[in-house]
This record gives C-alpha cells, structure tokens and sequence, in this order.
C-alpha cells in the first residue's frame, strides 16, 4: 500500500465544519466512536475520509480502522467495526452476499462509482499479440508476456492477494499458461505498470476503474467469457465442466456496507452514508492528484468538500 498520510486534523475538521453550516440538531444519537474501514488503495482511503469528514460535522465521533478487505466481516458481523465504504461487485460480491445472510449487516448503497478490475494490456502489445482482447489469443501470446522468471509461461501481475478476485483459479481454469505474480501493494502494482509503459515493456496486469491508469493509458482489458454467477458457483459452467472460475470478474456496482445494528444505534449517520454519492471521473481524478501528484488525501479531501458544499449538505439531511 502506498503510505499515505491520511490523518484529519483537528483543523481541516474545524473548518469543514464552518463550511457545512449544519448541526444535528438532536446530537448524535450516541456518542461511541463510529468505526470506518480502511483497506489497502487509494480510493478507498478518499471515500472513507469524505463520508467521515461528513459525519464529524454533523457532530459524530469517527475513527478509522484499519482491516483487511475481505476478512472486514467478521468485525461488521460482530460490531467491532461499523461501515465499509467499498464493497467491489467485481471482487467482493460473494462475500458479501454470505455476510448479509448472517443478518447482522446491511447493504447500505451504490457508491454511483462503477467497477471494472479485470487482466488489462497496453495498446503496443498488440503488436505482438494481434488476437487480442479475446483471451483465447493469451496462450498463443504467452512467451511475448514471458519474463526470464516466468519464461516460457506468461507473466500476469495481480493484485495484493487480499483482494481475492481468484486470477490464480482462472489460470488454472482456462488453461491459460501463465504464471501469476501478485504484487505486494497497490502502489507496487502501479509502480510496476508505470515503468513498463513508460518503456514499453511487455505488461499484463489486474488494472481497474475508477483510477487514474485506465484514463492516462491507451491499452484494453482482456475480453473474457462473460461473467455469471453460475460461473463462480456451479463447475459444470462454462469451458471447463470440471472447475469453476473459467470466466471473467463481475463488473458492476461499488456499494457501502455496514453494522445492521448500526442503523438503529446511529441512524442519521446511516442514512448519510446511504445518500453518498461520487462518480468514477471525480474518483479517479483525485486519485491521480494523490498518486500522481504527491497530495496528501486530506488535502485533496479538504478541497473536494470545500468544492462540494450543497452536495455533500445534501447527504446529511435525516428523515
């Protein structure tokens, strides 16, 4: 994970207060700490700052904590942790689909971002690999993927493990002779794009949106067969009859999820949440602006409220 420094202090609190001009007028309904979620991207760290910045000037006590993305429901579940701001459909819909059924968490809401994270290639890779998007073109390109680790198998970069997302089970499941190689980091793995582009190196790599690489790089994601369910659930699906996962990651929605009790204890907070809205080009700007830039995600997150009174004041409102 790209070290950020993501402390709010007390004064961008202080004046984003001064901007929302709002109180609860009631209070908080409980003064206990409301526990937002923090996972391994940069994205994540921005939303999650937004809506906490929202709450505290509508007089809650917020705190982050860190937890890992997937493992994160068993703190929702039990109430340790409260709200995670991005749940990926594309990586993160089976576990939380299992998690609701639990009843004891919430499905709090589209984002209004829309997913994609699928195996991506610049456009100068075709050169070498004209079958492409379609994925059956990978195994006849493998050694133009190949690294001297890999050689003769292709080299695909994933992502952090913890994102899940099974590319390893879709190897396997495809036939695909390729090698995954999962980086460390996100900003290991957009380091490692970064150089290749830059040199025009052989690159295939877990790329997703909204980010700022999809919109500053000319390359295409690898067309896959598409997604359903019964891919994932049933192995008779698809291709392959013996195993699951021989098709492409979901694409679709970024939701909020949450503490069910939650609702109850905080429910003008909850309801804030529910009316978060961003779109994926404010996303992936301001992740450019932190990535790219070197701001520091309270800086971008102060200008973005100090740029969005009415619609972040729109969320606030209970009832």
């Amino acid at each position: 994970m790209k070290k950020i420094k993501y402390c709010i202090t007390a004064g961008a609190f202080a004046m984003a207060t001064v901007i929302a001009g709002i109180t609860n007028a009631a209070g908080p309904e409980s003064k206990d700490p409301i526990k937002l979620t923090i996972h391994d991207w940069t994205g994540q760290y921005l939303t999650t700052h937004i809506m906490g910045r929202v709450l505290e000037a509508m007089g809650y006590n917020v705190e982050y904590q860190q937890a890992d993305y997937i493992a994160q429901f068993a703190g929702l579940e039990s109430g340790d942790l409260h709200v995670a701001m991005e749940m990926w459909e594309t990586t993160g819909k089976q576990a939380m689909d299992e998690s609701l059924k639990t009843g004891n968490t919430v499905d709090l809401g589209e984002t209004g971002m829309k997913a994609i994270e699928e195996w991506w290639y610049p456009l100068y890779m075709k050169e070498k690999c004209p079958g492409l998007p379609d994925w059956n073109a990978l195994n006849d390109c493998a050694e133009a993927f190949a690294t001297a680790e890999t050689h003769p198998k292709g080299r695909y970069l994933g992502g952090p493990v913890t994102w899940a997302g099974f590319d390893d089970e879709r190897v396997e499941a495809l036939g695909l002779n390729y090698e995954v190689v999962h980086a460390g980091t996100d900003a290991a793995l957009f380091a490692e794009i970064q150089s290749a582009y830059e040199r025009k190196a052989p690159i295939l790599a877990w790329v997703y949106t909204p980010h700022w690489a999809p919109i500053k790089y000319k390359g295409e994601w690898v067309n896959f067969p598409r997604y359903t369910a019964e891919c994932y659930d049933d192995p008779s699906w698809g291709s392959n009859s013996a195993m699951a996962y021989d098709c492409g990651k979901p694409r679709g929605w970024i939701k909020k999820v949450g503490w069910k009790a939650g609702e109850a204890k905080w429910p003008c907070a909850y309801q804030a949440v529910r009316n978060f809205k961003i779109t994926n080009q404010e996303m992936g700007q301001m992740v450019g602006e932190v990535d790219l830039d070197g701001k520091k995600v309270d800086d971008v997150v102060e200008a973005w409220i100090t740029d969005n009174k009415d619609t972040w004041q729109a969320w606030t409102q209970c009832g």
